[in-house]
């Protein structure tokens, strides 16, 4: 590591993240954050003078699952390098009630910002710690999000996402399990319960009762609070789990991670899923978990096969070796500003991704 501040130029930056320097910032906070969109233009600008070498003589065009694996790749290493600069914190009692502060020119207030997404891990409040700035400034940014709250229609009510909880700002998912019709409004467990928002539309709906589970503590203490703020945590709950709670219900909702891959982080959880294991195992346990007449809704976009992650042949496959059949499917279409977007390098998928919602029973 090496302590840098004003005179270090985005150039000189660069170079030290491609040798894997970490900069410790020592100069004016404003000013760091300029060389990070900078050192931020250089690696995207860079990343797209390489994007022709997209074929060679002998392996031709890259298929669609390469051209992922390539761009995210390139994305890993650019967020690598980008976390390579460096902030301090320090923890000295005069800043709010948990002393953290920046002890640079031009700081902002971070205190309740930083309790609110490391008050829980080891070693919080020492008396100087550093943090990427780059995750500073999602922090900061995920602060401001929980403090507002993200507008879901369907629930006509605000979810406050926790820190490390996937945001719910893709709306079309909620709209299909807000319309789908409902097996019974005695119980329902919700696998993978993140924010709780699925859990609150169907208690909005009359489900007597809803049981979540997630196997991220953030995510459980995330949902409950997002009940208790709702009104509703005297019909649902969450639980640590790993797939199902005990017993059976009538409805079982899961909105598994939509793309196979590894996951570096719980944010990534909520997006990738290694091997599809998430997505087997709720199926393969459904039919000991259901109750006899009983439907299990599975919320997944095809963007995994329209990128050639999966194929709608190996989802089937699964379906049926689970023992279950399909009862119908109710498909949509994105919404979200991505999807528009023809700077985007995957918007030839994108732009033809549908959501769908499959009611699944058990085979007669």
């Amino acid at each position: 590591m090496t302590v840098v501040d004003d005179r270090l130029t985005a150039d000189q930056a660069v170079r030290h993240a491609a040798q894997g320097t970490a900069m410790l910032w020592r100069g004016d906070f404003h000013n760091a954050k300029q060389l990070l969109s900078a050192i931020d233009r250089r690696l995207t600008k860079g990343a797209k003078g390489g994007k022709g070498a997209k074929k060679s003589a002998s392996r031709g065009p890259e298929s669609p699952s390469e051209e992922f694996y390539r761009i995210r790749q390139a994305r890993a290493q650019r967020s690598r390098m980008l976390s390579l600069v460096l902030i301090p914190l320090e923890f000295d009692g005069s800043a709010s009630d948990t002393g953290a502060a920046i002890p640079l020119p031009r700081a902002p207030h971070v205190s309740d910002a930083v309790a609110f997404a490391y008050a829980t891990q080891p070693g919080f409040g020492a008396a100087l710690a550093a943090v990427s700035l780059q995750e500073l400034t999602g922090v900061l940014s995920a602060h401001q999000w929980f403090l507002g709250g993200v507008d879901v229609p369907s629930l006509g009510a605000k979810i406050h996402p926790h820190y490390g909880t996937f945001l719910p700002t893709r709306h079309e998912y909620v709209d299909l399990v807000a319309q789908a019709p409902l097996p019974s409004r005695e119980l329902a467990f919700d696998i993978g319960v993140g924010t709780g928002v699925l859990s609150a539309v169907l208690a909005k709906r009359g489900v007597s009762r809803v049981v979540g589970t997630d196997i991220h503590r953030r995510a459980v203490d995330c949902a409950n609070d997002n009940f208790a703020r709702l009104g509703i945590a005297k019909v649902a709950t969450a639980q640590l789990g790993s797939m199902f709670p005990d017993g059976r219900a009538p409805l079982i909702v899961c909105n598994p991670p939509w793309l196979p891959g590894s996951a570096a982080s719980t944010l990534d959880a909520a997006v990738y899923d290694p091997g599809s294991q998430m997505l087997l195992q709720f199926l393969s346990g459904l039919p000991e978990h259901l109750s006899d007449g009983g439907e299990g809704w599975l919320v997944l976009s095809d963007l995994a096969e329209l990128l050639g992650l999966r194929t709608r042949e190996m989802l089937l496959e699964a379906i049926a070796t689970a023992g279950l059949e399909v009862v119908d499917r109710l498909d949509t279409v994105p919404t979200h500003r991505r999807a528009r977007d023809t700077d985007d390098l995957l918007h030839a998928a994108r732009s033809r991704e549908v959501t769908s919602l499959w009611r699944l029973r058990v085979a007669r």
